[in-house]
């Protein structure tokens, strides 16, 4: 068989090449993966920079699509479902990075009075003891209510699919800091929007680390409202309005952490080996040969130099995403 998997996603190409030597397997940028590039593969691993759609699909060979993130707005799946073509994504293999970004954007803004929440002369919200609203009650939302809860924080829940919490609109109106952990579809685009926003508490603090498009980036500056966006609409092509008003900023990286990556190479792996009738792998024996680091050394909040950098460099956001060195802790 023959794999083509995107070449950012680490440890399965030399895991492949050691423990499958009959799977060729072709490890492209994700600008390569095109058309002719899937054309004779059996399978895919991708992330979100590759559309699967028709376009790429049609005349293939491919059976299978794993992507390896959480999301899976970028795949055409009900092309995929209507062609036979099983796919995959990766729910929760990096919550707990996703998690500690939040915590850690909580903490610079907490302890950094440089960053104004409110306008001069106005108490913050954040700096007593605020209420978080978690809009979406998965893998990474409810690891941030524990979070939120152990650090003595009051926190309000809304996933209405899943029966749990409080209205949208109590999320709005109760809330000092809202922290959205939603999939993007048809039910969540621009679900923080005008109206959302008009009924939040004055100063209450916007987080997105989920997809691009579920906050109206145009209503938000509108709104006045404080901001934190790790994901962005039109990525990477980003608004550089949206972005210099941002209080802090990143490159759609809140999941990037050494842990999540090598959960959501071993959920592709799994399914490949399921599919094909191969032997597992466990990649736990394989070292990740990519540059990390813990954050923790520098007099700077690392949040806060990565939002100092692409506000600088606005048009490098995918070339600092690419460069961006995974967290170990």
């Amino acid at each position: 068989m023959t794999l083509v998997i995107d070449a950012y996603v680490p440890f399965i190409v030399e895991a492949v090449q050691n423990e499958w030597p009959d799977v060729d397997i072709c490890s492209l940028k994700p600008e390569q993966i095109d058309a002719d590039a899937v054309q004779d593969a059996d399978a895919l691993i991708v992330r979100t920079r590759t559309k699967v759609d028709e376009q790429l699909l049609a005349g293939s060979k491919v059976r299978l699509v794993c992507t390896a993130t959480i999301g899976f707005d970028h795949i055409d799946t009900a092309y995929c479902d209507s062609h036979n073509i099983s796919w995959i994504s990766c729910p929760g293999c990096n919550a707990q990075a996703v998690c500690d970004y939040i915590e850690e954007a909580i903490n610079t803004i907490t302890n950094h009075p440089y960053l104004q929440i409110v306008p001069t002369g106005k108490e913050s919200p954040i700096t007593n003891t605020p209420t978080l609203g978690v809009v979406g009650v998965g893998h990474v939302g409810s690891r941030v209510a524990k979070m939120a809860e152990r650090r003595g924080m009051k926190v309000l829940l809304n996933d209405p699919p899943k029966g749990i919490g409080v209205s949208l609109d109590a999320i709005a109106q109760n809330c000092d800091i809202i922290t959205f952990h939603v999939p993007l579809d048809m039910s969540t685009y621009h679900l923080c929007d005008e109206a959302f926003l008009a009924k939040c508490k004055p100063g209450a603090l916007i987080i997105n680390a989920a997809r691009g498009g579920v906050v109206d980036e145009q209503a938000l500056l509108r709104s006045g409202h404080p901001y934190i966006l790790d994901t962005w609409e039109n990525e990477p092509d980003i608004n550089p309005d949206v972005l210099q008003k941002a209080l802090l900023a990143s490159m759609h990286i809140a999941g990037y952490s050494v842990e999540g990556k090598r959960n959501a190479s071993q959920r592709c792996l799994d399914e490949i080996a399921q599919t094909f009738g191969l032997p597992p792998i466990d990649i736990a024996q394989y070292r990740y040969n990519g540059i990390t680091g813990t954050r923790k050394n520098s007099s700077e909040p690392w949040l806060a130099a990565i939002t100092r950098q692409l506000k600088e460099s606005p048009t490098a956001f995918e070339a600092l995403r690419k460069a961006y060195p995974l967290r170990e802790g």
